[in-house]
């Protein structure tokens, strides 16, 4: 029966759309360098050779996460995209600097049926999530569905993020507010 059970995940970890701790078949690659790379290239929708996924990351629905030239994806960072609809990508442009625990999403649990458990009601319909050239997420923040991150701006850590941002500013709070222009 164990056996039955070992040979279904790990059947599972190669063929699903995400990878994660919880994918241990797939999971360990990503402590190699070459193997990290080659996994990534093959999971993600596009994935640069100058790029690093590390151990400890999450990543749900690969196939519509784009990771640009220069970006390390650090421990205990979710990437969620959304496999449902043709909207819900998440993508990270080149030289974006992610701090660790980052997480970053595109579609939301509905909750609008007040006579309705929420854990029954669904989601949202997904939007997509961009962080433009070389703005900088800081530890603990979180990205929240259909915001765009401008260019060289800066999240602070623990920041939630839930409107876009222009380029060029410096933002931080619970929600995210700007703080200055840079």
């Amino acid at each position: 029966m164990m056996l039955r059970e070992i040979f279904k995940k790990y059947n599972f970890d190669i063929k699903s759309n995400r990878l994660g701790p919880d994918c241990p078949f797939t999971h360990y690659k990503l402590y190699f360098k070459s193997s990290m790379i080659k996994l990534c290239q093959e999971k993600f929708y596009s994935f640069s050779s100058t790029s690093e996924f590390r151990a400890g990351a999450y990543a749900i629905n690969c196939s519509k996460i784009s990771i640009g030239e220069n970006v390390i994806i650090r421990p205990n960072t979710m990437l969620f995209a959304d496999g449902r609809e043709k909207e819900g990508f998440i993508t990270i442009e080149k030289n974006v600097m992610i701090g660790s625990g980052v997480h970053i999403y595109v579609a939301n649990h509905q909750y609008t049926k007040n006579n309705q458990d929420i854990i029954n009601q669904g989601h949202m319909p997904a939007k997509n999530t961009v962080l433009k050239q070389g703005c900088w997420i800081g530890a603990n923040a979180i990205i929240l569905p259909g915001v765009h991150i401008g260019e060289n701006t800066v999240v602070g850590a623990g920041s939630v993020v839930t409107k876009t941002l222009p380029a060029r500013v410096l933002a931080a709070g619970n929600p995210a507010k700007i703080i200055k222009k840079l």
